[in-house]
């Protein structure tokens, strides 16, 4: 692990609920995040309008001393540069940074003023890196983004491999070895049944979230199914 990185902070970008579609047609929205340096960027809704949804997890690094994320979002043209649609700043909750699953209604900016662009929909969660951890276990590192310019106008996230550091034994020193593929400390396994049942209540969300949120609920199932309920109930 990195010396300046205290966790893994994960984001479920859900819904947004904006108060106007600019433009001729509907928007094809789209949502870009800053996390200290490292920038993602979501899939993009097509005719999403007003009311996009994306259900994309993101998990990213957490450096040392950042305290906030920033979101934009963008209406992905085909001709013309995308054009920046809302933004706001989020302050990580303190009780997400202690372990808790949060989920809030995050007001936007835009055109229309501070705070009345709409609302976005988002849940996080964050696994610190333990002083306990032993020596042998490191995050995956997540790859830096740079975006450069594409011929359509809309920046293209280019990803930059980091150098791996070495990984050692804190009981054999010289003995080097690659870190496992899987955390010391991590959720109970979610089993092809639970997914099943879990995807027959929710045949829109995709795998990967319905993992996520499982994890980021420590296996609970209930909570969980909760935390789908809300995503989904709009």
């Amino acid at each position: 692990m990195p010396a300046n990185i205290v966790g893994r902070l994960s984001i479920t970008v859900a819904q947004a609920k904006l108060v106007k579609n600019y433009g001729m047609t509907r928007m094809d929205p789209y949502v870009r995040i800053r996390v200290g340096h490292f920038v993602y960027e979501t899939q993009t809704d097509p005719n999403g309008g007003k009311n996009p949804r994306w259900n994309r997890v993101v998990h990213s690094q957490l450096p040392a001393g950042v305290a906030s994320i920033s979101l934009e979002i963008y209406d992905e043209c085909s001709f013309t540069m995308d054009e920046l649609i809302a933004w706001t700043e989020i302050k990580l909750p303190e009780a997400v940074l202690r372990g808790d699953t949060h989920e809030d209604w995050y007001p936007l900016s835009g055109k229309q003023g501070d705070g009345v662009e709409g609302m976005i929909d988002l849940v996080l969660s964050f696994q610190p890196a333990s002083a306990h951890t032993p020596t042998t276990y490191m995050y995956q590192p997540v790859a830096p983004v740079v975006m450069v310019p594409s011929v359509t106008g809309r920046p293209m996230p280019v990803f930059v491999h980091p150098q791996q550091p070495q990984v050692v034994n804190s009981h054999y020193p010289h003995q080097q070895q690659p870190p496992p593929q899987q955390p010391c400390v991590a959720a109970p396994p979610l089993t092809e049944e639970d997914l099943k049942q879990i995807q027959e209540m929710f045949p829109n969300t995709d795998r990967e979230v319905i993992k996520s949120v499982w994890e980021a609920n420590r296996g609970n199932k209930d909570r969980t199914i909760n935390s789908l309920l809300q995503m989904t109930d709009q």
